[in-house]
């Protein structure tokens, strides 16, 4: 195949290059046979070359690269001097951040690179600043600066900056890469239904297509916040479904307390022929906990681990612990505790001992007590010492409850106290 129109031999052969280093090599070659400054369209070889450098791990390659291009002049062309600086920008960033001051004239891309640096660094302020200075800003560079703000918990800022940017900028429209961003920002608020929901109709206004990356959060978001039929009616219409999207709404499900809905559409997942992953076994077993159904529970993790071949994670003893110990198969749920291939956490063994404490089975829980008192108890989780003082009474071992009295005392130890969210005024007006 010839190279395409407006790009060199050696450009062409550095793009379909089957490695970084093959890349970097043909540069390399190229610049030994010709030292001298490359012809007219050969910069693309050098952007090529640059892009590779992100790939190879070797602190000297960008810049020994840098200063061939400062010698032959090409770093003033800007399409290599924005590639010099993305391959910068994951390696050194004080290098990128000197490199940005010395380029005379940017490009929105060159702008974009440097907000995406400042924000990979933390920096969001100075990151902002860049932003502010643009005259010219692309979807890009409103998504950037969005994103870093929600990635970083600053979320009531990115919801703002959305809504300056409906208001000061009318030619640029969101599109799905940045209502995922926003959405995405929704789950760690206290108002994930009411700006979801906005969110949702404005790209139901706006004909925005809902595609598997959109569609995936708008149903972990609704599932999320228990607005089920919603994520139903989201599922419905995706025109293909993947293990995201069935497991988003077999975990919402089990969440909000419809075990038995969950454990269909589980079954109903394995009849269209998606493979289930962890995640959603988590899911699936947490559902059959919450409804009781020890015999699915127990045909499922014995199915993720013999049929799929996956190995239990802490998440999934912790379920199926719980609901053997719920239902009174304390015997099978100490015996899981017994065989787990990772270490009990206080979460699996506090499951057990409350259903000793259920059915009154001190003996059993005699044995982990101990194990639990050897952990590193948070001071605010009271309830731990609570159950355990409450097994030590069932069992008549009223030294060991006058004990765990003076254990509370010692470490201090409080309770639990309740939290809540305040629904934000700025979300509903930054997403209407």
């Amino acid at each position: 195949m010839p190279p395409p129109p407006l790009q060199s031999a050696s450009a062409f052969a550095i793009r379909s290059a089957s490695s970084p280093h093959q890349a970097l090599n043909l540069f390399k070659l190229r610049i030994q046979r010709n030292p001298k400054p490359l012809d007219p369209f050969d910069f693309h070889a050098a952007v090529f070359a640059l892009k590779s450098c992100s790939s190879v791990q070797n602190p000297t390659i960008i810049p020994n690269l840098h200063a061939h291009l400062l010698k032959t002049s090409l770093v003033f062309e800007i399409h290599v001097s924005t590639a010099l600086l993305h391959s910068y920008s994951v390696s050194s960033f004080g290098s990128a951040r000197q490199l940005f001051d010395e380029i005379p004239n940017r490009n929105t891309v060159t702008y974009n690179t440097m907000i995406s640096c400042y924000i990979n660094n933390g920096d969001l302020t100075s990151a902002r600043s860049v932003f502010n200075s643009m005259e010219g800003r692309d979807i890009a560079s409103w998504s950037a600066m969005i994103g870093g703000y929600m990635n970083k918990g600053y979320r009531i800022n990115g919801f703002l900056l959305f809504r300056e940017m409906m208001k000061v900028d009318e030619g640029l429209k969101p599109d799905e890469l940045m209502l995922v961003t926003l959405l995405s920002g929704c789950a760690g608020t206290g108002s994930l239904s009411l700006a979801g929901k906005s969110i949702h109709a404005y790209a139901i206004r706006s004909c925005i297509e809902v595609n598997m990356q959109l569609g995936t959060k708008l149903i972990d978001m609704y599932s999320r916040c228990g607005c089920l039929r919603s994520a139903a009616h989201v599922f419905d219409r995706m025109p293909t479904r993947n293990v995201v999207h069935w497991t988003a709404m077999i975990c919402g499900l089990a969440n909000h307390g419809h075990g038995e809905e969950a454990v269909m559409f589980f079954d109903a997942m394995k009849e269209a022929r998606i493979k289930p992953n962890d995640i959603t076994f988590t899911g699936v077993l947490n559902a059959c906990c919450h409804a009781g159904l020890v015999v699915k529970g127990q045909e499922y993790f014995l199915s993720m681990v013999e049929e799929h071949r996956l190995e239990p994670s802490i998440h999934h003893y912790g379920c199926i612990v719980d609901l053997f110990a719920k239902n009174g198969r304390l015997e099978d749920a100490y015996a899981i505790v017994e065989k787990m291939k990772v270490e009990p956490n206080i979460i699996v063994l506090t499951a057990l001992l409350a259903g000793c404490k259920m059915y009154e089975n001190f003996e059993i829980a005699e044995k982990v007590i101990d194990r639990v008192l050897r952990m590193a108890i948070p001071d605010d989780n009271g309830g731990v010492y609570s159950l355990i003082s409450d097994l030590y009474a069932m069992g008549g071992k009223w030294n060991d409850v006058e004990k765990i009295r003076r254990l509370i005392d010692a470490r201090n130890v409080k309770k639990n106290r309740g939290a809540s969210f305040v629904e934000m005024e700025e979300l509903r007006a930054s997403v209407g």
